[in-house]
């Protein structure tokens, strides 16, 4: 996948208010990223990589590796640096000072158990930049378990050795109900055709995109109805996490 592409997928091209049906959530999303990612360093774990498409952007990190589930797309994509069971990060307590973990929560059935974990591999003080859905149509499946607002997200990082530092609440209010417009009519017209596709897409999305944005400014509140979940949090050295994946008590 080239950068050029992800940049248009994710939000970082101008471009992407034309061809890319979520832009402003792909672009609400990587705004409340690049913010948070000055305040991350050292060397960083990317949990559920993917594609790595922020990986560009976090220049302060002296190291990026990423980590995926262990499956035959994430072999077959050969991204991941590392690959893993779901349960278990094949790294030891407190190995990085930073983690990143975007779009990857709603998918985890225990998500405390999750939380815990990647509190056992970040140091004491070490921080980690989080993303999950809000508002959002099932994806996925059937592996799309839940959905969190700013209080219940709030609760469980704290619940498993984090302290919240700094939350957004990225595309609030009419930009998100204009996004999930687009997002209802993207699954609903598909065609066989690569390019009709894309071409029709470009003449719905492209013209409500433009009011999202525009609306998004001139028409302020709505801040309880939004897309997701940006969390900068700090691994609490005064919480206990549990048991280590090495069997040390981990506190």
């Amino acid at each position: 996948m080239s950068a050029r592409f992800l940049a248009l997928r994710f939000g970082a091209s101008p471009l992407g208010v034309l061809a890319n049906p979520f832009f402003l959530a792909r672009s609400g999303l990587l705004k409340a990223i690049l913010e948070y990612a000055r305040e991350v360093e050292g060397r960083l774990l990317d949990v559920g990589c993917g594609s790595k498409p922020y990986r560009s952007w976090f220049t302060r990190c002296s190291d990026y590796i990423g980590v995926d589930i262990d499956r035959e797309e994430t072999r077959r994509r050969g991204i991941a640096d590392l690959v893993y069971d779901g349960k278990t990060l094949p790294f030891k307590d407190g190995e990085f000072d930073a983690l990143l973990c975007t779009q990857v929560l709603e998918h985890v059935f225990t998500p405390v158990d999750f939380l815990r974990e990647l509190a056992r591999v970040l140091r004491p003080g070490g921080r980690m930049i989080l993303s999950v859905p809000f508002a959002w149509d099932e994806h996925e499946v059937p592996f799309d378990y839940g959905r969190y607002t700013s209080y219940g997200l709030r609760y469980i990082l704290e619940q498993s050795g984090f302290r919240v530092l700094r939350m957004t609440k990225t595309r609030a209010g009419i930009a998100a109900v204009i996004q999930l417009w687009i997002a209802v009519m993207y699954k609903q017209i598909q065609f066989q055709n690569v390019w009709l596709q894309a071409a029709v897409h470009a003449l719905l999305a492209f013209p409500l995109t433009l009011i999202g944005l525009t609306l998004g400014r001139l028409v302020r509140g709505g801040e309880f109805f939004y897309l997701d979940n940006v969390v900068l949090a700090e691994r609490d050295a005064t919480i206990a996490t549990g048991i280590s994946a090495y069997g040390d008590i981990e506190s």
